[in-house]
């Protein structure tokens, strides 16, 4: 077996305060970090150690260039933010090493959990994800968008609480829209949504409001949007953000 290791981990949400003291311990251990640039601009690193930066939809040549490093001797840190199993960087890496040389099943590969962006926003607003919930992507750039239609409508019908990661972008800046239009359809307009950009860094921004009243416009790249069920619940307060939180009983529906 190579000396060299793969340690694939995330940085948390975005206050330091949340990265966990594995991913910390790995990031020390390491002498290469590949990732998406602004990721590893948020790193701070020993001199001697070797950045990779690459651009955001590299992610299966990132994950290639990651292996080909271990297996060279390196210890490389494969960066994302968040978690790196939930919409990131872990599933990447191993896909590459389903198809890619044989010699990297080989490879001594750790993930270490982080804190994903749902569970930092959860916290910041009360309990919204108490009863059973889900994650959806709503980027259409390695699944096509009506699959996407497809999950939410499922997830909504079966009583889900939805966190939407990529809610939309520059070139597509309609896709939020579409799926709240279509959850009017399905869920009452007093459902509760969460908008929250940027959660735990100084430029967080957290909206609370309801399916009827939910505008798209209040959403970008760094948004996470969490729409509730119908036991998701928000407790109104003078002169505070609503209290969210969805009852873990739905036996009195």
């Amino acid at each position: 077996m190579s000396a060299g290791r793969v340690l694939i981990l995330g940085l948390g949400p975005g206050d330091a305060a949340l990265r966990t003291p594995q991913s910390t311990a790995a990031l020390a251990e390491a002498t290469d970090l590949v990732g998406y640039g602004p990721y590893l601009d948020r790193v701070a690193a020993a001199p001697h150690v070797v950045r990779h930066p690459s651009d955001n939809r590299e992610e299966l040549s990132r994950a290639r260039h990651a292996l080909s490093l271990a297996e060279a001797g390196r210890v490389v840190a494969v960066v994302s933010s968040g978690d790196a199993g939930v919409f990131a960087m872990a599933s990447a890496v191993f896909e590459a090493v389903e198809a890619g040389d044989p010699a990297w099943r080989r490879l001594d590969i750790a993930v270490c959990p982080g804190i994903s962006a749902m569970l930092a926003v959860a916290a910041r607003v009360g309990a919204p994800l108490g009863g059973d919930h889900c994650a959806i992507s709503l980027s259409d750039n390695l699944k096509p968008w009506p699959l996407v239609l497809q999950r939410v409508r499922a997830a909504a019908g079966a009583g889900f609480v939805m966190a939407f990661y990529n809610p939309l972008s520059r070139a597509r800046p309609w896709q939020l829209g579409q799926v709240l239009s279509e959850l009017r359809t399905l869920l009452p307009g007093d459902v509760p949504v969460v908008f929250a950009t940027a959660a735990t860094r100084p430029e967080e921004r957290i909206t609370v409001t309801t399916l009827a009243e939910a505008d798209p416009a209040l959403a970008d790249m760094r948004t996470l949007v969490l729409v509730g069920s119908r036991e998701t619940r928000a407790i109104a307060r003078e002169d505070a953000a609503p209290w969210v939180y969805t009852r873990r009983d739905a036996r009195t529906r």
